[in-house]
C-alpha cells in the first residue's frame, strides 16, 4: 500500500501539515498515524484498528471521545449564538456561567477568572498578570519568574522560558530574560546518594531561598509549579516538599503560580492536585480536562488581591490590555460548563478514587521488571523509568531508543501511550474501568518482555 500517495491522506498530511513536537523529516518520509474516530477510550486509525488511548490524546481527553451530551452542548450553543467575545465589558452567557461554576469548585482564595483558549495562553496571561500586578504595587524590578527542572509550562515564548525541557528550548533562543530555574523535585533522579527524601526536601528549599537571595527578594515576583510535573516525565514531588517551599514564598512575597493544566479536575484523585499537595495558589492555570478537550478553552483564576493590584492599574491605564479573540468562547465555554456538570453528577473524582488503587498496583507491579528503575504516580497519573543499572539508575544508550521499541510492541496490541526517551508515561481518560486498566498493563507487561527478550 503507498501510504504516502498522492491522493492519500499519510501523503496530503506529508506534503501540507507540519506537527508538533515531531521529528519533520520522519512524518514526510514515513507519513502520519492517521486517526479516523473514538468512542469510549478508544481512537481508531484510517485502516480501522483501534486503540486504548493511554494519555487521554494529550493528557485531556478526561470523558472519553464520544460524550454525547457535550455535542449536545455545543450544538445548541452553535444555534444560539455561535461567537462572541469578552471585549469592552461584553460576555456570553456562558462564560459568565462558567466563570461563577469555576468560583465555586476552585481552592479556596480563587475567585476572579479570565478565558483564553489553550494552556500554553493561560500561562502566558499569568505571567503578564504577574508583572502587571507588581507593576500596579510600584514594583518594577519585581519581574523574574522561577520554575523547576523537568517543568512544562506551554510552548508560547514565555510559556517555553518557564518549560525546563531542552527539546522546547533549544534552538528557539530560549529561555528570555527574567526566567530562572531550580533544581527538580523528583527524589528518584536527583536525590544524592545516601540522602533521604527529607534531607532532600530540605536541601532543594535551602537551594530556592538561597537563589533568592542571591538575585534578591524585591527581583522575584513568582514562582510557577504542576502539582505533579506532567510531560516532564509524570513526576510528583518528594513527600514535604511543597510544604517546605510554600512558607519561602510567603516569606518574601512571591506570588505562588499553580499550573493545574493536566492535573486539575479529578486527575490526581481530588478535583484539583491543589488539594492533593495542599496548595495555596495566588494564581491557578487550567485548561485540558476543563471541557474534556472537546473544545479549546483554558483559564487562569486568581485571587482577589491580585484582582485589585490589576484593577488598580488598570484604572490608571483606561484598560488591562490584554485579551484573545477567542478567549471565552460561548461554545466552548457551553461545553466546559457541561463538562463540569458531568463530572459532578456523575462523581468522576469519586470514580478515579475508586479505580486509581487497581491503576497503581499494576504499574507499581512493573518495577519488579528488569529493564524498570522506577514506576511511580498517583491517582490516575503514571510513569515506567526504564534503566540499564537498578541499583546506579544508569540509563540506558539513547541509541538503544529503548522507549520506541516498548511503544512500537504495545502500539501492534492496540495501546498508545507517550514514550520520552526511556520514560512510558499514562494518562488515561479518566472514565476508564479496572477492566480496562488491566488490558492497559497486560499489553504493556507483554511488550516490555518482547523488547527484553530482543536486547
Amino acid at each position: 500500500m503507498d501510504t504516502l500517495g498522492l491522493n492519500t491522506l499519510s501523503g496530503l498530511d506529508a506534503r501540507h501539515h507540519i506537527h508538533g513536537n515531531t521529528n519533520p523529516r520522519a512524518v514526510v518520509e514515513n507519513g502520519a498515524m492517521v486517526m479516523t474516530g473514538g468512542s469510549g477510550i478508544r481512537v481508531t486509525d484510517e485502516d480501522g484498528k483501534q486503540y486504548i488511548e493511554g494519555l487521554a490524546g494529550l493528557w485531556c481527553a478526561s470523558l472519553g471521545f464520544n460524550e454525547e451530551r457535550l455535542v449536545v452542548a455545543a450544538e445548541k450553543q452553535m444555534r444560539e449564538l455561535p461567537y462572541y467575545h469578552g471585549f469592552f465589558g461584553r460576555a456570553p452567557v456562558p462564560t459568565i456561567k462558567l466563570a461563577a461554576k469555576l468560583a465555586e469548585i476552585t481552592p479556596e482564595g480563587i475567585e476572579k477568572f479570565f478565558f483564553a483558549c489553550s494552556g500554553s495562553e493561560a500561562i502566558d496571561t499569568a505571567i503578564k498578570m504577574v508583572w502587571y500586578f507588581n507593576n500596579s504595587k510600584g514594583r518594577p524590578a519585581k519581574k523574574k519568574i522561577i520554575s523547576r527542572q523537568n517543568s512544562y509550562h506551554g510552548v508560547t515564548v514565555a510559556g517555553a522560558s518557564l518549560t525546563r525541557i531542552p527539546i522546547n528550548q533549544d534552538g528557539f533562543d530560549l529561555p528570555i530574560e527574567r526566567f530562572l530555574q531550580i533544581g527538580g523535585s523528583h527524589f528518584y533522579r536527583y536525590g544524592e546518594v545516601g540522602e533521604t527524601e527529607e534531607a532532600f526536601v530540605a536541601r532543594r528549599a535551602t537551594e530556592l531561598e538561597q537563589l533568592i537571595q542571591d538575585e534578591g527578594p524585591d527581583t522575584i515576583a513568582a514562582f510557577f509549579a504542576e502539582p505533579v510535573q506532567g510531560a516532564g516525565g509524570v513526576l510528583p514531588p518528594a513527600k514535604g516538599y511543597f510544604d517546605a517551599i510554600q512558607p519561602i514564598l510567603k516569606k518574601y512575597d512571591i506570588l505562588f503560580v499553580v499550573d493545574e493544566v493536566i492535573c486539575g479536575f479529578g486527575r490526581t484523585g481530588n478535583l484539583f492536585g491543589s488539594e492533593t499537595y495542599n496548595l495555596r495558589p495566588d494564581i491557578m492555570t487550567m485548561a485540558k480536562g476543563l471541557s474534556a478537550s472537546y473544545q479549546p478553552i483554558s483559564a487562569v483564576g486568581i485571587t482577589q488581591d491580585v484582582f485589585e493590584g490589576i484593577q488598580e492599574l488598570g484604572d490608571q491605564k483606561g484598560a488591562f490590555g490584554h485579551g484573545f479573540t477567542y478567549g471565552g468562547h460561548p461554545v466552548a465555554a457551553a461545553v466546559a460548563l457541561e463538562a463540569q456538570n458531568i463530572y459532578q453528577e456523575r462523581n468522576i473524582v469519586g470514580h478515579v478514587q475508586a479505580i486509581a488503587p487497581v491503576f497503581q498496583a499494576r504499574l507499581n507491579a512493573l518495577s519488579e521488571h528488569h529493564l524498570v528503575g522506577e514506576t511511580r504516580g498517583v491517582g490516575l497519573l503514571g510513569a515506567v523509568e526504564m534503566v540499564a543499572d537498578k541499583a546506579t539508575k544508569e540509563r540506558f544508550d539513547p541509541s538503544l531508543g529503548l522507549g520506541v521499541k516498548v511503544f512500537d510492541e504495545a502500539k501492534k496490541n492496540g495501546l498508545l501511550f507517550r514514550n520520552a526517551d526511556d520514560q512510558l508515561l499514562f494518562c488515561p481518560p479518566l472514565i476508564v474501568t479496572e477492566n480496562d486498566v488491566n488490558e492497559i498493563f497486560d499489553i504493556l507487561q507483554h511488550a516490555l518482555d518482547r523488547v527484553s527478550a530482543n536486547l
